[in-house]
């Protein structure tokens, strides 16, 4: 299975309520939007397929692959957009093109023709930049978050300015010979991009896929709560600047990002070991709350200033 997600802001001045995410992300009218409100507002659009006849990022030349790849759009906390494009890939049984009509009888799916190496796919496809002309599952899921992104019901303005965040991953077999063997392989590849490799024993049924997606969609989706966190953390100058300044620059962070991390609320019981394996390290949850309480701090000691400020001025003469 080899999956990536894009994360990013929604381009609006507040969170949208869950009415109007499920107006905009309705992208076809054959099926409704799925959507809840608890523990968090969550919308996802239909799953969208595209069709593809390409080859597969290897290391090597590649092994031409034919298929649909599944693709969606899910929006948190009326706020952060996700575009995600996933596909599982399977040895096809006849080794040669057949009829589009075969492939679409197997939505997610594409085949290999040829003879594929997959310790090369999964070099390839987690290696940086990814081949010219392979399959780029990337742009497959920005295109559907742009869509809901063009929407007429969202202004275009920010309540600050942060990257998108992307995070490619595979799911291999744990019988693959890969030169880590570790269940859970999680690596930050730059500002923006992750890798994420899984190892596991898995069949492709179509609820199994979906729960690998939706523990993949929450670790980008709190990835890029992290990063942005530490981001405005640093553009605040703490210890540098101003404490009325900090304390501004803070105030997205407490506006719109502390009350979205929930980790792990969406994820199935079964795949709460992976979720738990990325908890021991690299430690998402220790370093979110080390960014809180630097931010709370920051406001506590602001507050505390300007009540004694205050309180001066009220005793003077």
């Amino acid at each position: 299975m080899l999956g990536e997600v894009t994360t990013g802001l929604l381009r609006h001045s507040t969170p949208v309520s869950v009415r109007t995410a499920t107006d905009v992300m309705m992208l076809r009218r054959d099926q409704p939007v799925r959507w809840s409100s608890r523990p968090i507002a969550y919308a996802v659009t239909q799953d969208l397929l595209t069709g593809v006849d390409c080859r597969l990022p290897a290391a090597g030349s590649g092994t031409r692959c034919v298929g649909t790849v599944r693709s969606h759009a899910a929006l948190t906390g009326g706020r952060v957009l996700q575009g995600s494009a996933h596909v599982a890939v399977a040895r096809s049984e006849h080794n040669r093109r057949l009829p589009w009509s075969h492939y679409l009888s197997r939505p997610g799916v594409v085949e290999t023709i040829g003879t594929e190496r997959l310790p090369e796919v999964v070099a390839g496809f987690s290696g940086s930049p990814q081949q010219s002309g392979s399959l780029d599952l990337g742009s497959i899921g920005t295109r559907v978050m742009n869509t809901v992104q063009d929407s007429p019901q969202f202004d275009g303005r920010l309540p600050f300015r942060m990257a998108r965040t992307t995070l490619r991953w595979i799911v291999a077999p744990t019988d693959l010979r890969l030169p880590d063997t570790a269940t859970v392989q999680f690596t930050v590849d730059g500002e923006v991009r992750r890798i994420l490799v899984l190892r596991l024993d898995l069949d492709l049924a179509e609820e199994a896929l979906e729960q690998v997606v939706a523990l993949c969609e929450d670790l980008a989706l709190h990835d890029w709560l992290l990063t942005a966190l530490e981001q405005l953390i640093e553009r605040s100058q703490i210890g540098s600047g101003p404490p009325v300044q900090v304390v501004e620059r803070l105030k997205p962070a407490i506006d719109q990002l502390l009350h979205l991390w929930m980790p792990a609320a969406r994820i199935h019981p079964e795949l709460m070991e992976l979720w738990q394996s990325l908890e021991r390290r690299p430690g998402f949850t220790r370093q979110w709350r080390a960014g809180v309480d630097r931010v709370r701090d920051q406001l506590t000691a602001n507050t505390i200033a300007l009540l004694s400020s205050a309180r001066l001025e009220s005793l003077r003469p």
